[in-house]
């Protein structure tokens, strides 16, 4: 006969992790995946960057714009023109010559 104390004065039981390797649960992800989101994250800065770029026009043949307003959508429009620019050379592969 046990009662509860002995219970708790038992020393916990170890959990073991299973042993196979699941690469979903692991975060791990193949290398068409990671091609596929620097894609999908591609188009939509080219998209930001066209949007941007059409507010910028429409701004500009206002009569009367803001500048601090166009300079400051020129800043972010370049911004995303250097970001566009790093995900392209992600996705070129590197060639040794």
């Amino acid at each position: 006969m046990t009662s509860e104390n002995d219970n708790e004065s038992a020393p916990p039981k170890a959990v073991h992790p299973p042993n196979r390797f699941d690469a979903r649960e692991s975060g791990f992800s193949g290398a068409n995946e990671d091609e596929d989101a620097l894609r999908m994250r591609l188009a939509l800065l080219l998209q930001e960057h066209s949007d941007l770029d059409a507010a910028i026009l429409a701004l500009s043949n206002a009569p009367s714009h803001d500048t601090l307003t166009v300079a400051r959508l020129k800043k972010k429009k370049l911004q995303l023109k250097d970001m566009i620019q790093k995900l392209r050379d992600q996705l070129t592969p590197d060639i040794i010559a």
